[in-house]
C-alpha cells in the first residue's frame, strides 16, 4: 500500500492492483491497443472493451477485477474526490435506506389506510430521521473499524475514499425499488442487505488491500450497529 498516497490519478491494473501509466493507446477513433501491466504482465484492464452488462454481471459475482475497474479506472476514487459527488451518493444511500425502513414498517402495520396528510408527513420525516441516524452510526463504526482494526493512520482523503467505495458497492439497494412495482416477501430485504454486506467487503478489500477476515469484521460490525439502531428506533414509541 505504499503507493497509495502518490500518483492519485494513475489508473490501476485490475489483476494485481498496481498502478500503471496508461490503460490503452488510441491510434484512431475506435482503434485502441490495451496496455499490459509491468508487474503481472497481463492486460491492465480488459473491461475497457466490455459491455456494461458484462461488467455488471462480474460485479454481482463479486469479482475483484470488476471492482478495481469500477472504483479506480472508471470512477477514479483514488484522485481528488469531488465532495459534491460524495454528498450525492450519501444522499441516495440514505433515501434508499429510508425506503427500506418504510417497507419494513409497513409490513408491521395491520393495513390501516386511514392516514391523514399530516400523519403521512410525520411518518416520512420519522423514517428519514431513522435512516439518517442509522447511516451516521454505520459511518462512525466503519471508520472506527478502519482506524483500529485495519490500523489505518488518520487521513481524511483516504477515509473519504473508503467511505465512497463502500457506498458505491451498496448499489444492490437499488433493487429495493422494484418493490414499488412487484410485491416481494419481507425476506427479500434480508437477502438484499446480505448481498450489500458481502459487496461492501469486496470493495473494502480492493481499496485497502487487507485480508478478507479483517474486512468482514469491519463491515459486519458497521452493519450490525446500524441494524440494531434501526431496530431500536422501530420499536421505540
Amino acid at each position: 500500500m505504499g503507493d497509495d498516497g502518490a500518483e492519485g490519478e494513475a489508473p490501476r491494473c485490475v489483476g494485481c492492483g498496481r498502478r500503471v501509466r496508461t490503460l490503452f493507446v488510441q491510434y484512431s477513433a475506435g482503434n485502441i491497443r490495451l496496455m499490459k501491466c509491468d508487474v503481472c504482465k497481463a492486460v491492465a484492464d480488459p473491461y475497457i472493451e466490455c459491455e456494461f452488462m458484462i461488467i455488471l454481471i462480474d460485479l454481482i459475482l463479486h469479482k475483484t477485477r470488476a471492482y478495481r475497474h469500477l472504483l479506480f479506472n472508471k470512477l477514479h476514487i483514488g484522485s481528488s474526490i469531488d465532495k459534491g459527488i460524495l454528498c450525492q451518493f450519501i444522499l441516495m444511500h440514505i433515501v434508499l435506506d429510508a425506503f427500506r425502513i418504510s417497507v419494513s414498517k409497513s409490513n408491521k402495520v395491520d393495513g390501516d389506510s386511514s392516514w391523514s396528510t399530516l400523519s403521512t408527513i410525520c411518518n416520512c420525516s420519522e423514517v428519514l430521521g431513522d435512516a439518517l441516524l442509522g447511516n451516521i452510526i454505520f459511518t462512525a463504526m466503519l471508520l472506527l473499524g478502519v482506524r483500529y482494526i485495519l490500523k489505518f493512520s488518520f487521513d481524511i482523503t483516504r477515509y473519504r475514499e473508503i467511505l465512497l467505495a463502500v457506498i458505491i458497492s451498496s448499489y444492490f439497494k437499488l433493487f429495493l425499488l422494484t418493490m414499488m412495482v412487484w410485491e416481494f416477501p419481507s425476506s427479500a430485504i434480508f437477502i438484499v442487505e446480505t448481498f450489500v454486506l458481502s459487496s461492501n467487503v469486496v470493495a473494502l478489500r480492493v481499496v485497502t488491500r487487507f485480508p478478507k477476515a479483517h474486512c468482514v469484521g469491519v463491515c459486519f460490525m458497521a452493519h450490525a450497529a446500524k441494524h440494531l439502531t434501526e431496530r431500536w428506533l422501530m420499536w421505540t414509541p
